[in-house]
């Protein structure tokens, strides 16, 4: 799923959306496993804000079948146990693909209450190829560098110029990874979790994954449901459509999630002096990324930056402040220095933003199957912008290097699972990332799950992030494995926490927005 939104593809002939049972091979038994485990060798690596974070390293086979081949590197963070009454290791993972989790770990452990989280070693990892694994993938630097192509294909130029990126995006990490694509896929990340869980010396693992991690760890409950303890899975993707639907089906609901934030906006006219209606306050919008299509903010903010900028606002309302404050003071004022400030805030890429999207590119195009004929893609995306223009183009080019990605693709993981221990989920009915309908899914995939509902939400990664109904039942359940049961479609509803509200002084910078795990969770994903 898009983390900053989602990507994917297909060469061998497999219909986008089709899901299959696992494929034989991932399913043996391999001799990476504990057999040839060797324990990590943890050092100190603490930070200001995780002081008992501690780091190590392990060594994985590249190919799982091929155990005596070429092997790559992991990287992994653990704040351990401190209590007398140990659970074992939780594993956590912020999803993308393309996420580090090191820090996830110091945040998870630093959030839980004090008396869960000294039962858990809380054990973070960069999944191959991502951060401080290596080799961690950079296809293309420079790739989102500003000013790009306007992402809508207004005239012909514009499109073939948007296409050439993205071909060219796939030609470079074909040219400099042909060795390593065909292994960067969701099966060889659940099989590093494995090799993780053997390391550590654990018969079972305890599991939390946000956003595209849920689907990480379904996978791997689907390979190893003897091997699962406790699974908790947050903001949760939706297996029947990975890839290539997944996408089209995000831009509806971000759509409906940006045009909250405009009413939002209209509801603070007195703060942001941009009209009481909403469909007012939508034009002005889009007013002003045509204005930014001819003339780019500090040569830095065109419209395919702008759409950059605000797409943040759907994975996380708490942003609406900074992004409205920018946009009022270039409609109001003609003002580009706070829109300029949110981009780089917001919407840049940096070297591990690179990274990430390289590692994202070549999970989701390998983990399943999608269009190599660009005329379904300009097809399916021009019926989805008529009625969700925010950012279905934007989301087409971000996935678009999957229409000539180098490898083939897999086919998509059924995780249908009738032997795991009872799964909590935590889904936002308004969650555009990973729209409601996932939970849902995988609640009647997985037997014996239990769902709990953010009721009215629409932010991605609702756990530890203040809602202290939701993190009564995280708490609950990974303290004893306590889960909630109801006759309806959810087995427990929470109320979504209230909007924000206009920063009290216009002087609050951008830098100091958000929440902890937002930063942490990125976007797209």
């Amino acid at each position: 799923m898009r983390q900053r939104a989602a990507v994917l593809c297909g060469a061998a002939v497999i219909a986008a959306g089709t899901v299959t049972a696992l494929p034989a091979e991932a399913s043996a038994p391999h001799r990476s496993d504990a057999s040839q485990a060797a324990k990590p060798s943890w050092k100190k690596c603490g930070t200001s804000d995780y002081p008992t974070l501690q780091c190590a390293s392990l060594s994985v086979p590249l190919d799982h079948d091929r155990p005596d081949g070429r092997r790559i590197t992991l990287a992994l963070s653990r704040v351990p146990h401190t209590g007398a009454a140990y659970q074992g290791p939780l594993l956590v993972n912020p999803g993308g693909p393309g996420g580090s989790g090191l820090t996830l770990a110091g945040f998870v452990a630093s959030s839980l209450p004090p008396e869960v989280a000294a039962q858990y070693d809380v054990i973070g990892f960069d999944p191959r190829g991502v951060g401080k694994s290596e080799p961690a993938l950079n296809c293309l630097p420079g790739h989102f560098d500003p000013v790009r192509p306007d992402s809508l294909p207004a005239d012909p130029a514009v499109e073939e110029a948007n296409l050439a990126r993205a071909k060219g995006f796939a030609d470079a990490c074909g040219a400099k990874y042909a060795n390593v694509l065909p292994y960067i896929d969701t099966v060889s990340a659940a099989r590093d979790v494995d090799a993780i869980r053997a390391a550590l010396g654990a018969e079972r693992i305890n599991y939390f994954g946000y956003s595209y991690g849920t689907y990480l760890g379904a996978v791997y409950a689907k390979l190893h449901p003897d091997r699962v303890r406790r699974l908790v899975l947050d903001s949760v993707v939706d297996p029947t459509d990975v890839w290539y639907d997944a996408n089209l089906n995000q831009d509806h609901v971000f759509d409906d999630r940006h045009r909250a934030f405009l009413a939002w906006i209209a509801e603070h006219d007195g703060a942001y002096g941009l009209g009481t209606d909403p469909e007012r306050v939508e034009t002005a919008w889009y007013a002003m990324r045509t204005a930014l299509a001819k003339e780019p903010a500090g040569g830095k903010v065109g419209a395919s930056e702008l759409e950059d900028t605000f797409l943040p606002g759907g994975y996380y309302n708490g942003y609406w402040p900074y992004l409205a404050e920018a946009f009022a003071a270039y409609v109001n004022d003609a003002d580009t220095g706070l829109l300029v400030e949110a981009y780089e805030n917001f919407g840049a890429v940096d070297a591990s933003g690179e990274n990430g999207y390289s590692v994202y590119a070549s999970v989701q195009c390998r983990d399943a199957g999608w269009p190599r004929d660009w005329d379904e893609w300009r097809d399916d995306n021009e019926d989805v912008y008529e009625k969700a223009p925010f950012m279905t183009w934007n989301n087409a080019w971000y996935n678009a290097p999957c229409a000539f990605w180098p490898t083939a693709s897999r086919r998509p993981v059924d995780v249908t699972n009738r032997e795991l221990p009872p799964a909590l989920l935590f889904q936002a009915t308004g969650d555009a990332a990973t729209p409601y309908e996932g939970g849902v899914t995988v609640h009647r995939l997985l037997r014996g799950s239990s769902l709990v509902v953010e009721e009215g939400g629409g932010n991605h990664g609702i756990t530890l992030s203040g809602n202290t109904c939701l993190d009564e039942h995280l708490a609950a359940y990974l303290a004893d494995g306590t889960v909630p049961r109801g006759d309806g479609e959810a087995d427990a509803v929470c109320a979504a926490l209230p909007a924000p509200k206009p920063l009290e002084s216009k002087a609050a910078s951008a830098s100091s927005r958000g929440s902890t795990l937002h930063g942490l969770l990125g976007f797209r994903g």
